[in-house]
């Protein structure tokens, strides 16, 4: 019966290892493999720097490939700034033995700035408030008024877009900079949370309440900052 039962469990076992096996997701060489679209080639895949921030970036590109979305585009620009910062650095160290290897994270480089133009000229027509937020910043004068357009509606009620609204008032109009910051507060996930968006929206209240000289009011967000472990203030300035 014991014999049995053994039996039993490792048949059992290799079961879900084989169908675990079968259910895993596929490697990023897996998906470069099998989608030339993703460009794979032009990552410098064998080389062992940035190897974060180049997976990162391949995923990111699979998920545009599966959605077409301007939301995962968007995204895939992101991860590209990441990975052309990682590159930046990378492309400066001296590799000891073979020299090509300098030469071809220049050419990953270069192709990191290409592949932002492209997907950025996808998203020129973009209604998407994040995407019009990118756009502003980016220069583009039209996805500023356009963005604008939509302050008071549900398309901006979100504490990541409610603090984009505020950046434009910042230099324009302290009090209301104020207002939509404390909006912005009220509209916190548990994902901004782990973004640490919160701690940007804090020292901003500090920081907009000082220039305002609602020192009161600085003084309670830099206390506010202090109990979530943010420099917002010296002991001196508290004082």
């Amino acid at each position: 019966m014991l014999l049995t039962t053994q039996r039993f469990t490792l048949v059992a076992l290799a079961t879900l290892l084989v169908s675990g096996c079968f259910d895993s997701k596929p490697t990023t060489e897996q998906l470069c493999e099998e989608h030339a679209n993703l460009q794979c080639q032009q990552l410098n895949m064998r080389d062992g720097q940035c190897l974060n921030q180049r997976e990162a970036l391949i995923l990111s590109r699979f998920e545009v490939l599966k959605s077409q979305s301007d939301l995962d585009k968007l995204n895939t620009i992101k991860a590209t700034y990441e990975y052309q910062q990682c590159l930046t650095s990378a492309a400066q160290i001296e590799p000891i033995t073979a020299k090509e290897i300098k030469t071809k994270r220049s050419e990953a480089l270069l192709h990191t700035y290409d592949a932002i133009d492209a997907l950025s000229l996808e998203l020129q027509t973009s209604t998407e408030p994040k995407v019009l937020f990118y756009r502003w910043t980016t220069g583009d004068k039209k996805a500023l008024r356009e963005f604008l357009q939509l302050e008071g509606t549900k398309a901006l009620e979100s504490a990541e877009l409610q603090y984009a609204l505020a950046t434009f008032y910042t230099q324009r109009d302290g009090n209301k900079t104020i207002l939509i910051l404390n909006h912005s507060l009220e509209l916190l996930t548990e994902k901004d949370y782990e973004n640490e968006l919160h701690s940007i929206i804090i020292k901003s209240l500090a920081s907009i309440n000082h220039k305002e000289g609602n020192k009161k009011h600085a003084y309670i967000w830099a206390l506010v900052g202090k109990e979530f472990q943010l420099q917002v203030a010296s002991e001196n300035q508290l004082e």
